[in-house]
């Protein structure tokens, strides 16, 4: 979990995070980038991406077959992601939780479907962002229920603000992440409650990575605030991302001290 970029919730490259778990951060993070890239890079149609999506699902599997063989197409992704596998013992099924909602991100566009409630949304956040945390704290080992339902609110709310910041370029790419009948504001507001229901959890990872994830709460709430002070100053189609200056910075750090 790290700040909102382009695949949130990774400390790759983190002088935060041991040296012993970058490899099997990098691994994590690499496999999901690539299946990102997949389903969202390119001009290719939908069927192409989602038939790219299925072979690396397959190759997935093959990964964690006893029989093990090499991927042909993406050898140094699951090369790396077994090396990870085998070390820490990770569990895989939030592996394919990942490629189910990259999949579902590539359905609902063809289509131009939305989302028709909250509850949809929170079930495509259920795969495409809870599982990132999980797999961090399974590295940690934090795997208490407390901890996993805490980390599945901070997931959630990243990838919730991670949707507000990117309306402007999802609607123009033909994606809505706004459930029906729901409002920008009310969705701020959710993901801060969110966002601090999860808080706690900065008290239960240990070292250096509790820090880290102190500045990911404060920061993804820090967003939340320059984005709640644009609601219904500009076109939904037209919002860019809020740029962080040195003066938030500086607020993030005292408030990550004062947690």
């Amino acid at each position: 979990m790290s700040s909102i970029d382009h695949y949130e919730n990774f400390p790759v490259a983190s002088w935060l995070c041991p040296a012993r778990l970058r490899p099997a951060v990098q691994a994590l993070y690499h496999f999901a980038r690539t299946a990102d890239d997949l389903a969202d890079e390119g001009l290719d149609p939908a069927h192409h991406r989602l038939d790219a999506l299925g072979e690396y699902r397959a190759d997935l599997q093959a990964c964690l077959s006893p029989d093990r063989s090499p991927s042909i197409r993406w050898p140094a992704v699951f090369d790396a992601l077994d090396n990870a596998l085998q070390a820490f013992n990770l569990p895989t099924q939030p592996l394919f939780d990942l490629l189910d909602a990259f999949e579902q991100d590539v359905i609902y566009t063809s289509v131009g479907q939305g989302y028709r409630n909250r509850a949809e949304l929170l079930d495509y956040c259920r795969r495409s962002a809870n599982p990132v945390g999980r797999l961090m704290l399974h590295l940690y080992g934090v795997q208490d229920a407390t901890s996993l339902a805490q980390s599945d609110a901070i997931c959630t709310a990243l990838q919730l603000i991670n949707f507000w910041q990117d309306r402007g370029e999802d609607l123009r790419r033909g994606r809505d992440y706004l459930p029906q009948g729901h409002t920008l504001a009310e969705e701020f507001r959710f993901a801060r409650q969110l966002m601090l229901q999860g808080a706690p959890l900065v008290h239960r990872v240990k070292g250096r990575a509790g820090w880290e994830l102190r500045a990911v709460v404060q920061s993804g709430l820090c967003i939340l605030t320059k984005l709640d002070a644009r609601v219904g100053t500009a076109d939904p189609q037209q919002l860019t991302r809020p740029t962080l200056k040195k003066f938030d910075f500086i607020r993030i750090f005292w408030r990550c001290i004062r947690m």
